[in-house]
């Protein structure tokens, strides 16, 4: 093999600046802002967690304090620690040979091997403890409700105080409850993994398909009047974004005439084809698109729209806008192929919007006159 001859470029940069220790007031001035603000962002990162509105939610919260305390001492302790180590034992001018080098120190090993074991049974002890609390489920509750999780839409079946009939179904996007009552809720889905999520509440539940999860929870009646946010957790598909829905805390009061009202209207949805003289619309779906731009739909008269999904597989429904662009009904989505009669209460006159939930892409005028 011939010899290779390599030519390195010079360089102005002399080993004895690589050497060149920092001056020990210099790095200090460097990390002392660093340490002093790390408690600080810590504490930050803390005020983020929503206030919680339920006392499962507290519970939640008092042990997530519990967590962030004891993380956030070793986190300051370990980096105290690393301060102290680069300015204690920093190389300074006069050190020419590598220090003493010290190999195992029993005391320190069992110290780092006890400390973290005490630690962890602690947690454990107390998420236990937790778990086993929020998990608590009553043998008998005023309020129970079924919340469905369906590919893209969340509906929540209203139940008899013995769970085996279905008074009414309320489709997203709201789910109302009373404050100060334990609420019964267990979760069902026809599909694929879904998760109930209301971050006030502090909790999230998967909802699994072939399985029924339940819990209860109870809203403070401090929040009646106040609506919370709640989403799907899990990602399911395309349009996961469009599966959200609000809880509404209403008082007793309030809520049993909700409810009185609820179950009469659903006692009193049209039969199949409208009622004596009410108006009925067709309107189908099929290649994620609707068969007709244009319906036409009598003021201040409710009526009627019988809805066919022809998209064999494919969720739809017909979700009705007015012109602010304000949900005023939607129906229920599923999979076609299918029929659903959707009973749409009377409306004011004006031009509205009909869309599928599933797919907004898919839209249409209904002209109420």
């Amino acid at each position: 093999m011939p010899n290779v001859r390599i030519r390195l470029p010079r360089t102005t940069l002399s080993v004895r600046a690589l050497r060149r220790p920092v001056p020990p007031g210099q790095l200090q001035r460097r990390a002392t802002p660093a340490i002093l603000a790390l408690p600080l962002v810590a504490l930050v990162a803390a005020s983020c967690m929503p206030q919680p509105v339920t006392p499962q939610g507290r519970e939640i919260e008092h042990l997530y304090n519990i967590v962030f305390a004891i993380a956030l001492a070793i986190f300051v302790f370990v980096e105290a620690l690393i301060v102290y180590a680069v300015l204690r034992y920093r190389r300074r001018p006069s050190d020419t040979s590598l220090p003493v080098q010290t190999h195992g120190n029993n005391l320190l090993e069992i110290v780092w091997t006890v400390v973290p074991t005490v630690i962890v049974v602690v947690l454990f002890v107390l998420s236990w403890q937790t778990l086993n609390s929020i998990e608590k489920v009553s043998a008998q509750t005023d309020v129970r409700i079924r919340a469905v999780a369906q590919r893209y839409q969340w509906s929540f079946e209203y139940l008899s105080p013995d769970g085996q009939q279905v008074l009414f179904t309320q489709l997203a996007p709201e789910m109302s409850i009373p404050v100060g009552t334990t609420v019964h809720l267990s979760l069902r889905s026809p599909d694929v993994i879904h998760a109930f999520y209301v971050p006030r509440f502090l909790f999230k539940r998967d909802v699994v398909p072939g399985v029924e999860n339940v819990f209860e929870f109870s809203v403070d009646e401090d929040d009646a009047g106040q609506s919370f946010r709640g989403q799907c957790a899990e990602l399911c598909g395309e349009f996961h974004g469009a599966m959200v829905f609000t809880v509404k805390a209403l008082t007793q009061a309030d809520y049993q005439a909700w409810l009185q009202g609820q179950i009469d209207r659903a006692s009193a949805t049209p039969a199949p084809g409208g009622g004596p003289g009410q108006t009925t619309l067709l309107i189908s779906a099929l290649n994620i698109a609707f068969d007709k731009a244009d319906l036409t739909a009598p003021a201040g008269q409710p009526f009627t729209i019988e809805f066919r999904n022809d998209d064999a597989g494919i969720p739809h429904n017909v979700e009705i806008k007015d012109a602010g662009g304000t949900s005023v009904f939607q129906g229920e989505i599923f999979n076609g192929t299918d029929t659903r009669l959707y009973a749409i209460p009377a409306l004011g006159a004006g031009n509205y919007t009909f869309i599928c939930t599933a797919h907004p892409n898919m839209t249409g005028t209904l002209a109420v006159q």
